[in-house]
């Protein structure tokens, strides 16, 4: 019988699972018949993710891999955690987990450095770690699994670019709101970016690194930027992900500035940021369909479990030296949220289509 356990560290318990609908994707390979990990013997793995300021994790990610995981292995036990972007406490879930007798391990890392530790007392063990989303710097990894991360950037500054020009606009400063400094991912998207906007005729005239992808830290951030440059000042946000996003646009709301004006970046897909599209807040989001990527990780956990390869339909390529496979990102702007992410079913059209939102969902198409 699958079982979930949920560990708790101190007086902080794990956050709740919120439950969402997710459909199939192109890109999901995870469902193939005869692939690897698609039947288990039974054992347990641990899935250790990040935070949760940031909503897909426990919206999207883990409740995708709890049900492909009951699915393929219903003798299966899951040890979940939460790190509330704590490297310390992270280091300490994998601890328990592997006390616990976890047998596999995947890890999203707070901190890519820190978390080749998880890695090292993990092959102490004989315990193989996938790496989930974010690359852990290590060489000892049994998989990487993620998105094309400069490529996401790309598409950021791709479509801000490109928007700005379809306004008119033909020169101006931007402000560069990036994610944590500690976050692999975060680095790759930051440099997809810049390969694209440095090459433009706009310029980064503010740029921030967010700790912990704090919305509220962001909105700080957008803060100052607007105290130096004025109200006036710049022409377009990139911001990392929803969330900073979301941060971003709050701050130029309460200086008196519709968002609406100003062509803002995101990532994710998150909810709220859906809905923000459909206002005109908030330009574009880059769409991550993670119903295939934690999918794949649990296909490839039980994989692991049973002592087998990893096949071709998991290992597809290779990121110095370590097993990878990556997936393709999408930009989505509001044509483009019915034919993916409502498509899809990463979000319904109930969930989006709320009363604030009717008139927008009509326009936009999504019903």
């Amino acid at each position: 019988m699958f079982r979930r356990s949920v560990i708790a560290l101190g007086a902080v318990a794990c956050a709740a699972l919120v439950a969402a609908g997710c459909g199939s994707d192109d890109n999901d390979k995870s469902d193939s018949k005869g692939s690897s990990g698609d039947s288990g013997k039974g054992g347990k793995i641990a899935l250790l993710l990040p935070e949760s300021k940031t909503t897909r994790y426990e919206t999207q990610d883990r409740p995708n891999f709890e049900r492909k995981l009951e699915e393929i292995c219903e003798d299966c036990d899951l040890i979940y955690s939460n790190a509330d972007q704590d490297a310390d406490k992270q280091l300490d879930q994998a601890e328990a987990a592997l006390t616990e007798g976890a047998q596999v391990l995947v890890v999203d890392p707070v901190d890519a450095k820190s978390a080749a530790s998880i890695v090292a007392r993990a092959k102490e063990q004989d315990v193989p770690v996938i790496s989930y989303d974010r690359l852990i710097e290590s060489k000892d990894l049994a998989l990487y699994i993620s998105y094309d991360n400069a490529k996401v950037g790309e598409l950021q500054g791709t479509s801000l670019v490109d928007r700005l020009k379809e306004l008119g606009t033909t020169s101006g400063d931007l402000v560069m709101i990036n994610g944590a400094p500690t976050d692999s991912n975060a680095a790759m998207f930051k440099k997809g970016a810049h390969s694209v906007i440095d090459d433009s005729p706009f310029k980064v005239a503010k740029e921030y690194d967010t700790p912990d992808w704090s919305p509220d830290k962001a909105q700080d951030q957008m803060e100052q930027a607007i105290t130096a440059l004025g109200n006036d000042g710049f022409v377009g946000v990139y911001a990392a992900n929803d969330g900073t996003a979301g941060g971003a646009i709050a701050a130029m709301k309460a200086a008196g500035i519709d968002p609406s004006t100003i062509p803002v970046t995101g990532q994710d897909a998150e909810l709220a940021a859906v809905q923000r599209i459909l206002a005109g807040e908030q330009f574009m989001t880059v769409y991550k369909a993670i119903k295939p990527q934690a999918e794949l990780a649990a296909q490839a956990a039980v994989a692991l479990l049973n002592g087998e390869e990893l096949g071709d339909d998991i290992v597809t390529s290779d990121t110095d030296g370590v097993p990878t496979h990556l997936f393709d990102p999408v930009a989505v702007t509001v044509n483009e949220i019915a034919d993916t992410i409502v498509a899809d079913g990463f979000w319904t059209a109930e969930q989006i289509c709320t009363d604030d939102y009717k008139a927008a969902c009509d326009k936009a198409g999504i019903s």
